[in-house]
Order: C-alpha cells, then structure tokens, then sequence
C-alpha cells in the first residue's frame, strides 16, 4: 500500500511507516537494489523478512532516497552517504524508518503477551513502577521499554550493551507519549528522549540522543 504515515517530528527529523500489504514478488518489482542487499536478501529465509526488507526501500524512495544511498557498517548499522543519520525497523506487516540531522534510533514491535515471559530479562529498576496487574496496560508498557532500548541500542551499537543491566527507561504515561532513558555503560552516561506511539496493536517507539 502507498505510506502509511509520515511524522515530521520537528525540521531535520521525520519518521516514515509503512503497512506492508504487497507480496514479495511485487515489491522486488518495484524496488532496486545495490548489490550487497541483493545479496542480502537472496539469502534470507523468511518471505516475511524480505518483504520487510523491501518496504524499508520503498520508505527510502518516500525520503528522497534509494538504495544507492544506504550502506552498511561492520556492526550493521544503517548509514547514508549525504551523512544524515537514518535508524531501520520492521516487524510483521509494518516497517519504519526515521531520518535525522540529529543522531537517532527506531524500534516498532508487535504488542503480544508473551513478552510478560521475557520482562525479566530486560527490566530491572522499571519494575518499580510497573503494574502487573493490569496485564494490558503492562503489556503495553512493557511493549514501549524494549522498543525504547531497542532503539538506543540501535544508536550505539556497542557489544557487551545489556538492556537489564545497563539500561533504564524513566516512568511514564501510555497518554503522554514521551519518556526519557538512560545508558550507563563503558564510562558512558547518556540519557535520551523517548517518543513511543501506537500504530493499530503495534508500539513505534523512536530516541533521540540528548
């Protein structure tokens, strides 16, 4: 389908969704790729990733870029050659991008009960003001700080990063839509403003570095 949905955050910063409902083979019609990510996709296993894949380059065109302008690092972090910063992600039937002047990372997830199995593993100080006993709404929260840490992780990308250990997401408001975090690792304290939304039964969650 043509873009879901464009947010202009402020000047140098918009963020752009697309609702994936075309087939694989349609999208590798209408996409071009550079060499590497047609190498990329060949060997991808799931037709669900590569038709993510794929709407992330039709996200490029909406931002005035192609594929041509993407590249790589050695950690596998997104860049663009004009030097803009750009963040990456899709999940199921949607997928983001943002693009900035300002460093920044993106994250959207599927909002889905089972992540109430995991919370320990990437929760620590956020217990302190979590309710588990409203299971929507801690799903929900839940949903938010790890699409949080994701997309910090995403901005540094540094190996040994734990999401429990290393990371904290201050308390907020589903209503509210902002937060602030914090990243405490290697001698680095950093702290970041956290924008989150919810997209159908997904949580777009985006950070900027402060």
């Amino acid at each position: 389908m043509p873009l879901f949905k464009k947010i202009e955050f402020n000047a140098t910063t918009h963020i752009y969704i697309w609702k994936i409902t075309e087939s694989f083979e349609q999208l590798v019609q209408e996409v071009r790729l550079n060499p590497v990510c047609q190498e990329r996709i060949s060997n991808m296993k799931s037709e669900m990733h590569q038709r993510g894949f794929l709407s992330v380059r039709k996200l490029l065109e909406e931002a005035g870029y192609t594929d041509f302008d993407l590249y790589y690092d050695a950690f596998g972090k997104p860049h663009l050659h004009d030097g803009k910063h750009i963040s990456i992600t899709h999940s199921h039937q949607f997928s983001s991008i943002i693009v900035s002047d300002e460093v920044v990372g993106i994250d959207i997830e599927l909002q889905r009960e089972k992540i109430i199995r995991i919370a320990d593993k990437f929760c620590d100080a956020e217990f302190q003001y979590l309710n588990r006993e409203e299971t929507a709404e801690y799903i929900r929260k839940l949903t938010v700080i790890w699409g949080a840490k994701e997309a910090i992780f995403k901005i540094q990308n540094e190996k040994g990063i734990s999401f429990k250990d290393h990371i904290a997401v201050n308390a907020f408001d589903l209503n509210q839509t902002e937060t602030l975090a914090n990243l405490h690792f290697s001698g680095w304290n950093k702290e970041f403003q956290i924008f989150f939304e919810e997209v159908e039964n997904f949580t777009l969650v985006y950070a900027l570095e402060k």
